[in-house]
């Protein structure tokens, strides 16, 4: 009897909280899947509160793969529907919560790189034990992209101990008392470094937000390509959504032409589709507060790790030099330079020595100039005016390559393809070119970074270990030319030892020819397995 009288209250509590629980009653909005859905798991404890739900804040990616995990974990479907839910009501959702529950620009600002897909960043932690406890699994950015109250981050714990048992048993879990330090060291190192009320975030909602709408002029560079211009016009169709064009063209003539939309979440986060040229585009770009300038990537769907690191800006009527193509210029020689902006108008006015040859042609987003260099020219930076607008040290007057580096210095590509369902993951590198400066040696603080170089590339056996493995042989082929790098098949192979499969470590050789002697770089590349899990923060 008591029993049942305990159950008749609970269910009448709940009851009055979901009837006074503050969502509008509009069929199909966010708040009405919401009160449908999930309100069984997750309590409402006052009017604009839910439990576990209203005490985190990610990014649009991170509320994404909360859901899957609702998908994939509990079995979450649409009312009394037996199917899943659906890619409209997904991004409903994403974009409800992460307007609401999202990270302020200044707060995503240091990780974007794992969103836009930059998958060879090498991540520094200035703490060592976050390093162990959190980043060896998976990156340091998943993390740091997401704010909780420190009992949020408690829970986190417990759902990884309960989720992955083996965190206590694995490298770097089982040399310590996991659970206790999880518990006792990581909780309150992450509750205050990524909390989740900060200043930032008050002021941010408050902000009025941009307005994403126009046409935009992109720059960028793309490895094995090169330097990438081209104009992106959006239309807005709804509050945040946008109908796009985009036209453009990399230095070696190749064109990218297409149409697609995008979305933008928390008032700057933008995230595009687009069809160029028969193949599929993503777009992850931060705009700024003012909504004249957005920066990020853009990459393939399908093999996101090629694309162009990317800038654009608002093509306002604003005259603005944005870049220069190549971005160097090397004494005593004559170069083609291509200046590219916005609304170009007035006189060229390029530093002394840096005689202007010819105007090959001009109009106001390109003007192609011929351009001599003293050779007794300065090395450094220097400004490039176009009417009353500069480009501030946007042009490198250099004498010699002294050395190269490669970038990126470790890089990792996978297998793939084969019959799978797995593709294989690329491996781009690029030639970045450097002058000794004026003390004439390599390597010291007054080293002038030249900019991207065109290179012969090669790879050769890292180690004793991959000599003796037949690496080189195996693992895959460098193309000389662009400096990207194809992974050979998945599987096992019989013709190595123990028909292990085409793993290797590899060393990637870039070559710059400097008058009568070559100049090299070094970098590092491992071949390895297929990865089966892809979320869109790892």
């Amino acid at each position: 009897m008591r029993k049942h009288l305990l159950i008749s209250l609970f269910h009448g509590v709940v009851l009055t909280l979901l009837s006074s629980f503050a969502f509008s009653i509009q069929a199909g909005s966010p708040e009405q899947i919401i009160r449908n859905n999930c309100v069984g798991c997750h309590i409402p404890e006052s009017d604009d509160k839910l439990s576990r739900i209203s005490y985190q804040r990610r990014t649009p990616e991170g509320w994404e793969m909360t859901i899957a995990r609702m998908q994939l974990m509990h079995h979450v479907r649409i009312s009394d529907q037996e199917i899943p839910i659906s890619d409209e009501i997904i991004q409903k959702l994403v974009k409800y919560f992460a307007d609401r529950q999202g990270l302020a620009p200044s707060e995503s600002a240091n990780y974007r790189y794992i969103l836009e897909r930059r998958l060879n960043v090498v991540e520094q932690h200035p703490d060592a034990e976050f390093a162990v406890m959190c980043a060896r699994c998976h990156s340091g950015a998943r993390v740091a992209l997401q704010r909780r109250t420190e009992q949020e981050w408690r829970h986190l714990v417990h759902f990884h101990l309960g989720q992955f048992p083996t965190s206590e048993y694995s490298a770097g879990g089982r040399d310590r008392n996991w659970f206790e330090v999880a518990l006792n060291n990581t909780v309150p190192y992450l509750a205050k470094h990524y909390p989740l009320k900060t200043q930032a975030w008050t002021e941010w909602q408050k902000v009025k937000k941009p307005q994403l709408e126009g046409s935009w002029r992109l720059i960028g560079n793309q490895p094995g390509k090169g330097d990438f211009q081209g104009v992106m016009t959006a239309i807005e169709t709804e509050k945040d959504n946008y109908k796009l064009s985009v036209s453009g063209y990399y230095a070696n003539g190749d064109s990218l032409t297409g149409e697609g939309s995008a979305i933008v979440y928390t008032g700057y986060e933008w995230r595009s589709t687009l069809t160029l040229d028969t193949q599929v585009f993503n777009q992850v770009m931060a705009a700024n507060g003012h909504g004249d300038e957005m920066s990020g990537r853009m990459f393939l769907r399908d093999h996101e790790e090629t694309g162009i690191q990317l800038s654009a800006t608002k093509m306002d009527g604003k005259s603005r030099v944005l870049g220069v193509m190549p971005n160097h210029i090397k004494a005593g020689t004559e170069q083609t330079l291509r200046l590219v902006g916005t609304a170009l108008a007035g006189d060229i006015v390029l530093a002394k020595g840096l005689m202007i040859t010819d105007t090959v042609s001009r109009d106001s987003e390109n003007i192609l100039l011929k351009v001599k260099a003293a050779k007794d020219l300065a090395v450094g930076n220097t400004d490039i005016k176009v009417g009353n607008s500069r480009l501030m040290n946007g042009l490198v007057v250099y004498d010699q390559v002294s050395h190269l580096e490669v970038e990126p210095s470790y890089a990792v590509a996978r297998v793939g393809d084969n019959g799978g369902a797995t593709r294989k993951t690329l491996a781009s590198f690029q030639a970045v070119g450097y002058s000794a400066g004026v003390d004439g040696k390599p390597g010291t603080e007054d080293d002038l970074r030249i900019g991207y170089l065109p290179a012969q590339w090669s790879v050769r056996a890292f180690n004793a270990q991959a000599e003796k493995d037949q690496d080189v042989h195996f693992a895959g082929k460098m193309n000389k030319n662009t400096g990207i790098f194809t992974p050979a098949a998945a599987g096992p192979n019989p013709k190595r030892k123990y028909s292990t499969n085409n793993a290797g470590n590899l060393a990637v050789i870039a070559t710059v020819q400097q008058g009568d002697k070559s100049v090299t770089g070094t970098g590092q590349l491992l071949v390895t397995v297929q990865r089966w899990n892809n979320p869109p923060i790892r």
